[in-house]
């Protein structure tokens, strides 16, 4: 055939065919499997046959048994030594014998030594699946997506979770670490959104989940009670062998490179808030979950039905308001009102919420902030406190909770203009008054750009007139309609006019 080489078994194939009576030149040749050109070449002699292959090398060996004396040993002891580092060894052994030139030499001839003798490696073996079998569960860091909350910079992580044979994922995101709020929260409205529940689920070794125990298994009380509610079986994959984990650490790649793309159809990294990312997340989900939507049909027959209502994805600690209008959590302080004072609360925390009861009733809901590992952290709402503070100022300026009061932004830039030159009492009163305008008329932004813009421009704007300026216009008052009694109609309340 065209451009294929023929060997000599097929010329001497060809000769014997040819020799037969009665073989024609083009039978011959296609009974020796190539084309009639070729048989007229080899019968006029022009045909050159291949080359025998090389069996002899054509440069002396530069090691010159320098491998199999020193490099040969050194590999066998241990295997995973890399070639620039034996290379250096034999530096070492014979100095000025060997440059860079030999280094891919040596890399050939280690390569070749391992394919022959070198250790067993680990084999992956790809598990059949069947629906409904298994759910699994990971979270994966987000950070290298650059992502920015009103252009503040978003650490966070994204709960995974995936149906194993359809391939139909949740994901979430994850203000804090791995806790067992947020796996539950995760877990649970995967389950939902799915519509049942596999028969096993699959983690990795989360403390959440799992009891640090190196001679069994023991799971965590709530994860226990979390798997019981629902009829799942929990397992785990070894610690420390992530491909055991495969059908979820693959689709994390997946996933984060799929959100990447579409920040780059997007052409911008940051969103105004949570809620528009966490829109953006779904969005690119659903698209996913499209694309197996015919394997998770066939799975759904396979799910088990989900129980009646859903089970806690919060833990609970009870917290007593401080004479400084302030209760703790997981190494946060919180302000919370000043009404509160003195009263113990039940919190329920969730991963990116605390949720205040006093009895059966809702008192207040505040955003969750996370620190790492001992470090200590605060949540304080000057609108909580002001109104106390306004009635003596003066104990705002070395107060332990004076620069969390200050709003982060303009008016946070204002107060280190204020006191480049030291903390005065007039700015501490001045910060006071402007943060009670700020909470008695919801203004806190406009004003803080109203005075800011004035103070760059070289103007002080008295207190006085940021309030004309932010009171409201006109003062709502209702009309009351009055009807006025004739003065004989007391004398029925009296009992007639002598009583």
């Amino acid at each position: 055939m065209p451009g294929k080489t023929i060997n000599q078994s097929q010329v001497n194939l060809y000769m014997s065919y040819r020799n037969q009576p009665k073989q024609t030149q083009s039978s011959a040749a296609a009974k020796a499997g190539f084309s009639s050109r070729t048989a007229r070449r080899i019968d006029s002699g022009q045909h050159n046959p291949p080359p025998l292959p090389r069996q002899y090398a054509t440069r002396k060996d530069p090691f010159n048994g320098l491998f199999e004396q020193h490099i040969v040993p050194l590999l066998e002891k241990e295997p995973t030594l890399q070639p620039i580092t034996l290379f250096e060894k034999l530096e070492e052994i014979a100095p000025g014998q060997f440059d860079r030139a030999q280094l891919r030499t040596l890399q050939r001839r280690i390569k070749t030594w391992r394919v022959k003798y070198g250790p067993e490696k680990e084999v992956i073996f790809r598990q059949q699946h069947t629906p409904g079998a298994m759910g699994i569960s990971d979270y994966t860091w987000a950070n290298e997506l650059n992502i920015t909350l009103a252009g503040s910079a978003f650490k966070h992580k994204l709960y995974h979770y995936r149906l194993v044979f359809s391939g139909w994922t949740y994901v979430e995101v994850i203000l804090g670490g791995e806790s067992f709020e947020s796996l539950s929260s995760g877990l649970q409205n995967a389950f939902w959104q799915s519509g049942g529940v596999p028969k096993t689920h699959r983690t990795d070794s989360l403390s959440a989940a799992f009891k640090n125990h190196t001679q069994a298994e023991v799971l965590t009380e709530r994860y226990t009670k979390l798997c019981q509610h629902y009829g799942v079986k929990a397992t785990r994959n070894n610690k420390g062998i992530a491909h055991e984990n495969g059908a979820i650490e693959g689709p994390n790649g997946h996933l984060k490179r799929k959100i990447a793309q579409q920040l780059l159809l997007r052409e911008s990294r940051d969103f105004l808030d949570l809620k528009q990312y966490r829109a953006f997340i779904d969005a690119i989900v659903a698209k996913i979950n499209r694309q197996c939507h015919t394997r998770y049909i066939e799975e759904c027959a396979y799910l088990s039905a989900l129980p009646v209502r859903r089970t806690n994805d919060f833990c609970e600690q009870y917290v007593k308001v401080t004479s400084s209008s302030t209760i703790s959590i997981k190494r946060v302080t919180y302000s919370v009102p000043s009404r509160l004072i003195g009263v113990t609360l039940l919190a329920h925390i969730y991963d990116d919420r605390i949720v205040l009861f006093y009895g059966h009733e809702i008192t207040l809901t505040l955003a969750r902030i996370h620190t790492q590992g001992a470090a200590r952290g605060r949540s304080i709402d000057y609108q909580h406190l002001i109104h106390a503070l306004a009635k003596k100022r003066n104990a705002f300026k070395a107060s332990q909770l004076r620069d969390d009061l200050i709003p982060k932004g303009d008016f946070w830039q204002l107060w280190q203009a204020l006191t480049r030159d030291g903390v005065t009492d007039t700015d501490c009163h001045y910060m006071v008054d402007l943060l009670v305008i700020a909470a008695n008329y919801d203004c806190e932004a406009a004003l803080g750009r109203f005075v800011l813009s004035a103070f760059e421009a070289g103007k002080a704007v008295t207190i006085d007139e940021c309030r004309r300026v932010f009171r409201p216009d006109t003062l709502f008052t209702p009309m009351i309609n009055r009807q006025q009694h004739s003065v004989s109609s007391y004398d029925v309340l009296l009992g007639g006019r002598n009583g």
